[in-house]
């Protein structure tokens, strides 16, 4: 190894023996890692310049003898890092700069990386160069940052494209189509292309052995026993603060009341009537786990439980029966936690859809009461309070207090346990449905058709799942025997093309987007599904006085989907952005090639015996499918000698043949000796046809050659 006073010169040239910097003509340069030295401070300096011309520095050159076991093995492996660098040195075929990159990548110890390790990072530069292809700014030809996208589909990075308005450009450097007035004045990032881009770095930075990402994750066993704030929190409260432990062992997606059995400490399940100091300890016994929302349930999946906090002033609460006001229809946009009026009409989707599939199949919801709920006499004095299971038994739409229409929800209490309100020893018993003045003017009614999944056993005296309860979709925690906690998990890690197309999803249908389209105010949609929200909408609305004079036509606002941004003048000619297009198709066929491979190579140690069943199996089929044609020209046969021309008549000739009817003579009859023989000629004839189609099918079976069934279907053609 090298000298203890041998040290070469750092990345300014100073030397790092004598802390001076050498001159040009006093350093020398190494044949193998070409790092400085400098040559006064060498301890074996050359002492020819042939020998200078090919010097190897003391950390390349390895002096043998004298070492031991473990000396040998470091010179085994350092000589394998000599010869790998030898080898790039006399690759011809390679620049300097890339003979540079090739030692730096092998003295790092990614000349040493697997063959996985390679293909992942080859992967990684694969998605960032297919950004770099399809994404770059026009004008500094980089990736976007803080990408902002115009209304004609072409992206610029924010900076770039401030420079070009402050120029006095209002027109697109693509091209050159009209940039809005609003959004030269007031830009907008796109927040999808900016997630998209930082994944497809991050991706490549892990798969090159980078410093992995930091995630701030508790176990649930590791949380302590009420919720609480980390040193992250910008805020004191709870306004920032985490769940504390999970008590229970529910899933998020359980349906139905919480028994003993999902209750490890206390083993008697949650009660009713338990009351909790907020919504947070309610979410560590399940409750009720949205901290926030009002509703916990997915749209195509169904609805949990619901918390009655007074968030909508629709509501009446009347105890064992209330009507609940669906979620929506207010704005959120910017940093708006809460707002109590309406600015636009609730759907039933999201959530509120979530509710409706509860209504449709009878799944039992449970009901929480915060004292929030100022305006019942059943809300809980102080905290949150399980009042047990409810049911749906009827949804519709009206029209609100405000004006705009809300999704309604009719809900019966059907628990075994009584109510907190009530004396009574015993559960409630299926009861007549209260009479809703306002079904009356309601539209959209949604009521249950079959048997509920949660219903009344007279037999039994109690309510129970009449049909199996939907299957939890996501992981549990299961604590073991020995006290470990085993996670269950449903599915695979998704790849990082996958991850993009999650990200590349319209905001309306929540799916990947087709035919994207970028509004001014940067949200993305599907230009289908865009249309369709404002669909038999005019630009222009014609306006009438009471008198029936027609006045000034006035513009017709046109709200974003995703914000009160008015995007009118962007939907009188929608440009798709091609660009975006164009990375999700790749994205596509990216995620379908590494679909296929993965399939391909499940596929590739299987017997390949399967190959040859399917020919035989369709030998079978063909020689069925011919022995039946023959059979059946053989009835044909038949008929046709029992039905001969001779007494046929002319009208039915006609008819057979669809055109006019061709006089014919009298034909002369036949004696029936004539008629058997032709009968017994054809059954023989036919015979013979029928046992030389099932020798030449044996014969293709016997024959195992591919050749030789290939030119057995070429004679048979």
């Amino acid at each position: 190894m090298a000298h203890d006073s041998d040290l070469p010169c750092d990345g300014d040239g100073i030397c790092m023996v004598c802390k001076g910097k050498p001159g040009d003509g006093e350093t020398l340069t190494c044949k193998t890692c070409v790092a400085p030295w400098h040559v006064a401070c060498l301890s074996a300096p050359p002492e020819t310049l042939a020998a200078a011309a090919q010097w190897e520095c003391p950390d390349c050159s390895f002096v043998a003898g004298g070492a031991n076991a473990a000396a040998t093995a470091a010179v085994g492996v350092g000589s394998e890092i000599v010869a790998a660098i030898r080898a790039i040195e006399s690759d011809g075929s390679l620049t300097e700069q890339e003979k540079a990159k090739r030692r730096q990548e092998l003295m790092s110890g990614g000349g040493r990386r697997g063959d996985d390790e390679k293909e992942k990072v080859e992967k990684a530069n694969g998605v960032l160069d297919l950004f770099d292809e399809g994404l770059n700014c026009s004008f500094c030809m980089q990736l976007p940052e803080r990408p902002v996208t115009t209304p004609c589909g072409h992206n610029f990075c924010l900076k770039c494209f401030e420079k070009w308005i402050g120029q006095g450009k209002r027109t697109c450097a693509n091209c050159r189509n009209a940039i809005p007035a609003k959004m030269a004045s007031n830009p907008r990032i796109n927040s999808a292309l900016v997630i998209a881009i930082r994944m497809a770095k991050m991706s490549k930075t892990n798969a090159s052995g980078g410093p992995p990402k930091e995630y701030h994750f508790v176990h649930n066993q590791n949380r302590p026993d009420k919720a609480y704030t980390t040193e992250r929190a910008k805020k004191a409260g709870k306004a920032n603060a985490c769940s504390g432990k999970i008590f229970v062992t529910v899933p998020n997606d359980h349906f139905g009341p919480i028994l003993a059995e999902n209750d490890p400490e206390r083993k008697q399940g949650v009660l009713v009537g338990e009351t909790w100091e907020g919504r947070m300890e309610c979410r560590q016994w399940g409750a009720h786990f949205p901290h926030v929302a009002g509703i916990a349930g997915q749209s195509e999946y169904g609805a949990q439980s619901v918390a009655l906090s007074g968030g909508y002033e629709d509501d009446e609460d009347h105890g064992e029966w209330f009507l609940y006001t669906g979620s929506g229809g207010r704005d959120l946009s910017g940093n708006k936690r809460t707002n109590k009026m309406h600015s636009f009409d609730q759907k039933f989707d999201k959530s509120n859809e979530a509710l409706r599939v509860s209504c449709r199949k009878g799944y039992p919801v449970r009901v929480v009461r915060s004292h929030k709920e100022k305006d019942s006499s059943y809300a809980p004095e102080t905290g949150v309070r399980y009042d047990g299971i409810y049911r749906i038994e009827k949804c519709w739409r009206k029209a609100g207090i405000q004006g705009f229409m809300v999704c309604r929800y009719l809900f019966v209490r059907c628990d075994n346990a009584p109510a907190p309100w009530t004396s009574d020893d015993n559960g409630d018993r299926p009861r007549p449905l209260p009479s809703i003045p306002e079904l009356k003017n309601a539209t959209d009614i949604t009521e249950r058709k079959g048997v509920a999944s949660w219903d009344y056993d007279e037999e039994k005296g109690c309510w129970m799942w009449k049909k199996p309860p939907p299957e939890s979709r996501k992981p549990i925690d299961s604590v073991q025997e020995d006290g470990t906690t085993k996670v269950r998990r449903h599915r695979p890690a998704l790849s990082i093309q996958e991850r993009l197309l999650k990200e590349f999803s319209c905001s309306i249908c929540r799916k990947v987007m087709s035919l994207p389209l970028t509004t001014p105010c940067a949200h993305n949609f599907c230009k289908s599904c865009l249309e369709s929200s404002f669909a038999g909408q005019t630009f222009m609305k014609q306006r009438t006085c009471e008198g029936g004079r027609t006045l000034r036509t006035q513009k017709n606002i046109m709200k974003c989907p995703s914000c009160p941004n008015d995007i009118s003048d962007f939907l009188q000619n929608p440009q798709v952005n091609r660009e975006l297009m164009g990375v999700i198709e790749s994205l596509q066929r990216q995620s379908k090639q590494t679909e296929d491979d993965e399939a391909s190579e499940e596929t590739d140690g299987t017997d390949e015996k399967p190959d040859v069943v399917p020919d035989v199996v369709s030998d079978d089929a063909e020689l069925c499918s011919e022995t039946s044609d023959i059979l059946k020209e053989d009835a044909e046969g038949k008929e046709g000698i029992q039905k001969s021309p001779t007494k046929i008549k002319p009208q039915e000739q006609k008819k057979a043949s669809g055109g006019d009817s061709i006089p014919t003579e009298k034909p002369l009859e036949k004696p029936d000796s004539v008629d058997d023989e032709h009968e017994k000629s054809g059954k023989e004839t036919k015979k013979a046809a029928v046992d030389s189609k099932v020798k030449r099918t044996n014969k293709r079976k016997a024959d195992d050659s591919p050749g030789a069934r290939v030119k057995t279907r070429k004679q048979k053609a």
